[in-house]
């Protein structure tokens, strides 16, 4: 049972997926945290119109909802790159290192369906379609 969950989750596509929702949902807020807490007050000391709304600028002096925030680009850039690396040296890299591994014959991969397993695979669903 083990080994064919091994098998389950070596294949790339899982992988692919669960590196999609590190991304999308795990790392984010962590991320986010830190980078509100101590990255955006640091880009926001740069200047700026005032130095509560952080790094860019107003387009029309008066509205509010004009305010380029480049502090708020950056500090997204930032995020994304954080959550890339750790996705990446912590997921993508080992994983490519198992599958090398396999390559190279050092690690059994994925086990492949017998032929007697195939063909009772197969009489099993034509059973199944005759019965209906």
């Amino acid at each position: 049972m083990l080994k064919g969950f091994k098998d389950f989750l070596m294949r790339g596509n899982v992988i692919d997926l669960a590196v999609a929702v590190i991304i999308g949902a795990a790392f984010t807020t962590i991320v986010t945290s830190f980078t509100d807490g101590l990255i955006k007050p640091l880009i926001n000391s740069a200047g700026g119109t005032k130095a509560a709304e952080g790094l860019g600028f107003r387009i029309i002096g008066g509205n509010p909802s004009t305010f380029l925030d480049f502090g708020a680009v950056i500090n997204a850039a930032i995020n994304f790159v954080i959550v890339a690396a750790i996705v990446y040296f912590v997921i993508v890299l080992p994983v490519k290192h198992i599958q090398d591994r396999r390559k190279r014959g050092e690690e059994p991969g994925p086990a492949e369906p017998t032929d007697v397993e195939l063909l009772a695979e197969i009489r099993d669903l034509l059973r199944q379609q005759q019965s209906r």
